[in-house]
């Protein structure tokens, strides 16, 4: 099977147009959504991506920012500030760490008329990411379809441009290949993750992802952590971070683990 009819089956959607990266894929949906006339984009307040917060931008769209508990939607604020005029752009992986409730978040946006755009970069291979009109993912470094490159537009209406180095082509299927294997890989470092440190503060513990983020309360706690992640070799990042979580916590990344195939 060719990478294409891979990507059909795992988002869903009639058409897919391969394109140069994430961020293109991005900012192409964003000036659709203009094109058709939206004229603002909701966004979580924590847990997306860097170029949710600059991208609307460029393409002459106002942004709206959604509350949320540690990057999950709040509901009941998405009822109030969804309509017609708007689109909802959400990693559906929220931070690599916690799934959000696509299933509601996609039947208060088709009766609010909402566009819902799902980044599916981190939840790729899941059935999250095949809700939504418009699906996009990242193929860049650290993600679950790891190519170091590209990425894509999954829709089963509209017109998107974008450019594909079709030398890369052949290492694309071979890592649509390795998906699911590599999902598993991570899901089984999670698990053992949160058993190993279950006396902490887990955030979302009882949600299924990739990444593993724990609150620290002080200094004490902090540096536990930090030393779990070193004795395991564990890559690590210090929050607050938009793309994580805005609180005080450590972002375990199982995500840059690499795997054994």
């Amino acid at each position: 099977m060719e990478a294409t009819e891979k990507l059909h089956e795992l988002f869903g959607k009639d058409n897919i147009q391969l394109v140069e990266s994430g961020d293109h894929a991005i900012l192409s949906v964003l000036r659709y959504a203009k094109s058709i006339g939206k004229s603002k984009v909701l966004i979580q307040d924590q847990g997306g991506w860097l170029t949710y917060r600059n991208y609307p931008k460029k393409a002459e769209l106002e942004i709206v920012e959604l509350k949320t508990d540690y990057g999950l939607i709040d509901l009941d604020d998405l009822r109030i500030k969804a309509d017609g005029d708007s689109i909802l752009l959400v990693n559906s992986l929220n931070g690599y760490f916690s799934e959000q409730p696509m299933e509601e978040i996609m039947r208060i946006c088709f009766d609010k008329n909402c566009l819902l755009i799902n980044d599916a970069s981190g939840s790729v291979g899941t059935e999250l990411a095949l809700i939504g009109d418009i699906s996009l993912c990242s193929f860049g470094k650290h993600k679950p379809i790891n190519l170091h490159y590209g990425g894509c537009i999954a829709f089963n209406e509209g017109s998107f441009a974008g450019e594909f180095d079709d030398k890369k082509l052949k290492k694309l299927n071979l890592e649509l290949d390795k998906l699911f294997f590599r999902l598993q890989q991570w899901t089984d470092i999670n698990r053992k993750i949160k058993e190993d440190m279950k006396e902490f503060s887990i955030m979302h513990r009882d949600s299924k992802g990739i990444n593993v983020i724990i609150k620290f309360k002080d200094d004490s706690e902090k540096e536990k952590i930090i030393s779990y992640c070193d004795k395991n070799k564990y890559p690590y990042t210090l929050c607050p971070r938009y793309i994580r979580v805005m609180d005080k916590a450590i972002s375990i990344e199982v995500k840059r683990i690499t795997q054994k195939n």
